[in-house]
């Protein structure tokens, strides 16, 4: 069995009113892209099901857990992405209604959350170091520094354009960034992810001063000329790792998919190109899990790299080990009747 997750894609570059996430059946389309998910990216289903909470807008987030459904897919699980905003995905991990989440920022953006649910969550180690959040800005924009913008907020119609009321990113910036800068007197808007690059789009159209919150690793900096503003009082934090999460209890019913969580590593050059391929280069409407399969194909000695290891390789580890055992036992035996 095979179970597709598509997103639209964002209204930054297409004009799309939003950013979905749906659990469907098999597909039909044509073409090569179908191929690929036939090849890469099907299952029978029988191993058991796995639901993915999946972050409303994160792009890395997306981008991984749907290269994670295809992988578990092919592996043989009945795999299921949910998008919700932060709270309600740890909420659902820690009530047992989600198994996984692959987009926990640390330390700082996701703090509160792991403060409140951590005790009830299973933490499988970080597959990314070298997250940041950001405030970005055009890149002709008068500015260079959070510290000038007061002074410059009619320059950008003395607005701040955020994302989701419930990211962590909307909290650092509402509770350190606004602050700190004395931008108490500036709007700050929150909806969604889509919404805020819908008007960064606008806002480069019209080759207008804009001011966003935004994060790396995010394909935004590579289909925008925007640049980040420096923040000298470091309020938005250092390098943060991106972690994998589970609920209680997840390792014991899969032990094999959390020893692959724990091993899962992705580099900067790997991510970004994912998410070009999915959120930039992409047409509307496009179907991920094409985009996915055909990514994967062409990066099939990474992804197989993904599931070594796991209890397959452990026996295998225990056969080679008794082999060797059984060779040495041979050589000491050869060993005493050459002295005799």
């Amino acid at each position: 069995m095979r179970t597709t997750s598509t997103f639209m894609k964002s209204a930054a570059v297409l004009s799309v009113a939003g950013l979905a996430l749906t659990a469907c059946g098999d597909g039909d389309g044509d073409g090569g892209g179908s191929d690929a998910v036939e090849e890469h990216c099907s299952g029978e289903g029988d191993q058991g099901e796995i639901t993915i909470g999946v972050f409303s807008g994160w792009e890395e987030g997306i981008a991984a857990s749907e290269l994670w459904n295809c992988i578990l897919t092919a592996e043989g699980y009945d795999v299921t992405l949910e998008e919700a905003e932060a709270g309600p995905v740890f909420s659902g991990l820690a009530s047992g209604d989600y198994d996984l989440n692959l987009d926990v920022w640390q330390p700082v953006t996701h703090a509160s959350y792991i403060e409140d649910y951590g005790d009830t969550l299973e933490e499988y180690g970080s597959w990314y170091d070298d997250a940041e959040l950001t405030i970005a800005v055009n890149e002709d924009a008068p500015i260079d520094s959070l510290e000038e913008l007061a002074d410059n907020a009619d320059e950008f119609g003395n607005t701040i354009v955020g994302i989701e009321s419930g990211a962590g990113l909307t909290g650092v910036t509402e509770d350190e960034v606004i602050p700190t800068y004395g931008l108490e007197d500036m709007d700050f808007t929150t909806s969604s992810t889509p919404a805020m690059l819908s008007e960064l789009q606008t806002a480069t159209d019209n080759d207008e001063n804009i001011v966003v919150t935004l994060w790396h690793p995010h394909w935004a900096y590579e289909a925008f000329p925007i640049k980040d503003l420096e923040d000298p009082e470091g309020t938005l934090g250092d390098a943060e790792t991106l972690s994998v999460f589970g609920r209680e209890g997840f390792s014991d019913d899969h032990p094999e998919v959390a020893e692959w969580m724990e091993n899962f590593e992705m580099d900067a050059e790997l991510l970004y190109d994912l998410e070009n391929e999915m959120f930039n280069e992409a047409e509307e409407d496009a179907d991920y899990e094409e985009i996915v399969a055909d990514w994967v194909s062409e990066n099939q000695d990474y992804v197989d790299g993904l599931t070594e290891g796991g209890d397959g390789d452990d026996a295998d580890s225990d056969d080679d080990a008794e082999d060797a055992e059984d060779t040495e036992d041979a050589e000491d035996e050869d060993s005493e009747g050459e002295e005799n």
